[in-house]
């Protein structure tokens, strides 16, 4: 079982070995890896320590999902306006 207080959105890139990360229910949360096994392993210990700088700081912290998923995707294209 991945142990994780937020949901988490992987995306992969054009580069094999690159994909992002963040997480939908945890503002300002994103980061970087090259496999889906370290954006999770980056992501579990980085939503921690974001927590952790939300408090200090004196800012609102969302409540953990109750049922948090992971979700593997491909990059979304910006659409051009």
């Amino acid at each position: 079982m991945i142990d994780l207080e937020y949901s988490l959105i992987i995306e992969a890139t054009k580069e094999p070995d690159f994909f992002t990360f963040y997480s939908p229910d945890l503002e300002g949360f994103s980061g970087v890896g090259h496999s889906i096994e370290d954006c999770i392993y980056k992501a579990k210990w980085g939503m921690q320590e974001h927590v952790v700088l939300l408090k200090e700081n004196g800012l609102p912290v969302p409540q953990k999902n109750p049922n948090p998923r992971i979700i593997i995707q491909n990059e979304e294209k910006l659409q051009k306006v």
